[in-house]
């Protein structure tokens, strides 16, 4: 090696760390703007992507409220059809347990009413 050559690197050694950090901007821009260009273009069709789901789910949300609208008057109507089934049938609980009270209190009279 020339004996120039050790001398000057250690006189530029302490400046490399500075130079370099105020050159670093200047290279990592064009890089951080193309990321950011990047970034935006995802960001953008990440949105469209959402508002496309959004739509589509307000679609399917109606579809559902409708289905439920259907379900719920199915409903009713089958309860508006049962109510006088029930209440015939109540009736019959009921005189059946009024049979029952009257022939266990026959029973009743006649095993100890002797």
């Amino acid at each position: 090696m020339a004996a120039w050559f050790v001398p000057a690197v250690k006189a530029i050694l302490p400046y490399v760390s500075s130079i370099v950090a105020a050159a670093m901007p200047v290279f990592t821009t064009r890089k951080s703007d193309e990321a950011a260009a990047a970034q935006a273009q995802l960001l953008q069709q990440q949105i469209a992507e959402l508002q496309s789901a959004a739509s589509q789910n307000a679609v399917h949300i109606k579809e559902l409220a409708e289905q439920l609208q259907r379900t719920v008057a199915a409903l009713e109507q089958g309860a508006l059809g049962a109510e006088p089934r029930y209440r015939r049938m109540a009736a019959l609980c009921i005189g059946a347990v009024i049979l029952s009270c009257i022939a266990l209190g026959v029973s009743l009279f006649a095993l100890f009413g002797r």
